[in-house]
């Protein structure tokens, strides 16, 4: 196996590691506009950090790789397109909704979470949500095929994976659903704070595991 994951990371192209996320989240910014541009969704967010970005820069949402496109004041703007809306929860977003957002790493920067690509796979579900002592657990549903677990759409005990762009560490793993551990501080500055049973959520499964899954024949 140690052979196996040397070859993956050695036949990674260097461009992949170019844009990617840690899956720490910065902070909560808030949906302050939608407009649908054809097939499109322009979502205009409010932060802290606005100040610092600049137009064509790469911004993690709900854990999905977005462009800022405009700037205003203490405003910016991101499109997704029909694909993205599709995979994701970003078309059910609301005006004043909470969205989890991260700036891409800088390469001397410390990976404090693991390799997020900002790519977003598919949705899941939250089914049930337990409180252990001041944090919680989050139990989460997704859909699966032969085929998704081909392309390494699994979650693995104590792996890694990201739900709404928050990097977190799998728990009791089935072959469609897991749980994540939340603690206090996660759940108070992030949007895990207004997930309920029900509320969809995005997924992006380990980049490694789907190398592996690719390479290695059922």
């Amino acid at each position: 196996m140690g052979m196996a994951v040397g070859y993956i990371f050695y036949h990674i192209p260097f461009y992949f590691f170019c844009t990617m996320f840690s899956g720490i989240v910065e902070e909560g910014a808030i949906v302050t506009a939608l407009h649908k541009d054809n097939d499109n969704l322009n979502i205009t967010l409010k932060c802290s950090f606005t100040n610092e970005l600049k137009i064509d820069q790469s911004v993690s949402h709900n854990g999905v790789c977005l462009t800022v496109v405009d700037i205003k004041g203490e405003e910016y703007t991101v499109t997704a397109i029909k694909e993205t809306l599709e995979r994701s929860n970003l078309g059910l977003l609301k005006i004043g909704s909470l969205v989890n957002v991260e700036r891409s790493m800088l390469m001397n920067g410390r990976l404090d979470g693991h390799i997020v690509q900002g790519h977003v796979d598919q949705t899941a579900v939250c089914t049930e949500i337990r409180e252990a002592n001041g944090s919680y657990y989050f139990h989460f549903e997704y859909k699966t095929s032969d085929e998704m677990r081909k392309r390494g759409y699994i979650t693995v005990d104590k792996g890694s994976v990201t739900v709404n762009g928050v990097s977190l560490t799998v728990c009791t793993p089935t072959d469609n659903s897991f749980e994540v551990a939340i603690i206090p501080y996660t759940f108070n500055n992030t949007n895990f704070c207004q997930i309920q049973v029900g509320t969809i959520v995005n997924l992006e499964f380990d980049i490694i595991g789907k190398y592996i899954a690719r390479i290695i024949p059922a």
